[in-house]
């Protein structure tokens, strides 16, 4: 199903609106694919203004810089701990920005958008 990204026919009093257009292909957005841990699989999107996007559905590697050193090293990611974004996303292992997780290094919080940029970049957070 397609997700609708124009402006609502709503006031935010209540009111209607009555809009002199209607719908237009450019507002149409794609439905979120979650990334999850697994053997790493990517997706090419062409995007608007024939742009493009790599999604990454599964991955199980995330490139983690130490604050401390500055020093970044590819690190196997074990688990998801913990998700600001929703609490459901934990169980399932779902790895979006924000979420905090447990790599052989220690634990790291996400700072890419690997839905959106196709690999997974992470601070390591301080024991």
């Amino acid at each position: 199903m397609a997700l609708w990204q124009g402006d609502s026919r709503r006031s935010k009093t209540g009111r209607r609106i009555r809009y002199g257009r209607g719908k237009r292909k450019f507002e149409i957005g794609r439905e979120a694919h979650l990334t999850t841990i697994g053997e790493t699989r990517l997706k090419k999107v062409r995007t608007m203004g024939n742009n493009r996007k790599i999604r990454a559905k599964t991955t199980n590697y995330a490139f983690v810089v130490d604050p401390k050193t500055n020093k970044t090293t590819k690190a196997e990611i074990t688990s998801v701990v913990e998700n600001s974004a929703n609490i459901h996303y934990v169980r399932r292992n779902i790895m979006n920005k924000g979420a905090i997780i447990d790599t052989k290094l220690g634990k790291a919080k996400i700072t890419s958008r690997p839905g959106q940029s196709g690999n997974i970049n992470a601070i390591l957070i301080s024991k």
